[in-house]
């Protein structure tokens, strides 16, 4: 298996509102680095993209990248460029980027040229810019590129922010961390931008230190909310069902907690993110972690300033009527 570390520069309208919602970002260059097995560098792919639709640069592109519209109108269109991207990554192979955005929008462009998609549901992929915060930070921080070359003493040899030199670090960065923390390519993320299109397609997937589900689709978040595989709370530990001490309640209408309580383990704070789709419809993404008492008594106090405030909006409603 190889790893392609790839990166993407995209244009976006130069108005203020945008006219394209279908594509917002139009990808005007694809970057990678091809890894084999063993994060030796094998091969390296870069293309410029003709743009189709936002035919000027927009001042935050042009700041960044050194790309003028002559380079751009000389690139290829993006359906040839990908299908040539694709086919030099070959059959064996795991996409790996810096942060989590890059790949959904490549799929999003793909979508709007009528491509076939990467995959059928979520993609697995490696999120290096997680992979240096669970390495060397808390696991929460998300640093910039140049900060991890400069952590890592990384020679900087070529600039930065054209889409083949960020991927060109990406993959420095990637081979440091692989070779102080080889285990840490298990935590594998998910891009949704292809939602799991059935209940046997979602992602149910256990770390060391939390649990990860993606649901399927539903209709809107009442009926998710309802469905016994998104409220259930199995502690990722041992397996077991963990008793609810606190029940599922929403902060905001997009946010749900619980706390759950595992008779081996302790308590589990459960998180429900309501996220919705282009369609409008919803689905979930929910995390079980292990959390001390304290947290555990946290959140019981913010369920009850919750009630209370509740409570009076409902006084204050009917006095007023």
């Amino acid at each position: 298996m190889n790893y392609i570390v790839f990166d993407l520069e995209w244009n976006q309208s130069s108005e203020r509102y945008n006219k394209e919602y279908g594509l917002p970002f139009e990808i005007i260059e694809i970057g990678a680095v091809k890894l084999n097995r063993w994060f030796k560098e094998v091969d390296k792919y870069e293309v410029v993209i003709k743009p189709q639709i936002y035919h000027y640069i927009h001042f935050m592109t042009n700041k960044i990248v050194n790309l003028t519209m002559e380079d751009l109108e000389n690139g290829k269109p993006f359906p040839e460029a990908m299908e040539e991207f694709l086919e030099w990554c070959g059959k064996d192979y795991v996409f790996c980027i810096w942060g989590n955005s890059d790949i959904t929008e490549l799929q999003r462009n793909m979508m709007y040229y009528g491509m076939d998609m990467l995959s059928q549901g979520p993609l697995l992929y490696y999120d290096i810019q997680k992979f240096f915060s669970l390495s060397y930070e808390d696991g929460k921080i998300r640093r910039a590129l140049e900060y991890a070359v400069d952590y890592l003493d990384i020679e900087k040899d070529i600039p930065f922010h054209r889409a083949y030199d960020d991927a060109y670090y990406t993959a420095k960065v990637f081979k440091k961390i692989n070779s102080f923390k080889p285990r840490i390519k298990k935590y594998v993320s998910y891009d949704i931008f292809i939602t799991p299109p059935t209940k046997k397609d979602e992602i149910n997937v256990n770390f060391k230190t939390y649990s990860k589900y993606i649901s399927r689709e539903f209709p809107d978040k009442n009926k998710a909310i309802e469905d016994k595989d998104v409220c259930s709370t199995k502690c990722y530990l041992c397996g077991r069902s963990a008793q609810q001490q606190i029940k599922w309640f929403s902060v905001n209408g997009k946010h749900y907690y619980c706390i759950a309580y595992c008779k081996k383990h302790g308590y589990l704070k459960g998180k429900i993110r309501m996220k919705k789709t282009d369609s409008d419809s919803v689905y979930v993404v929910k995390t079980l972690k292990l959390v001390p008492k304290e947290t555990a008594m946290e959140i019981a106090d913010k369920q009850e300033k919750l009630r209370l405030q509740r409570m009076e909006k409902r006084k204050a409603k009917r006095d007023k009527a």
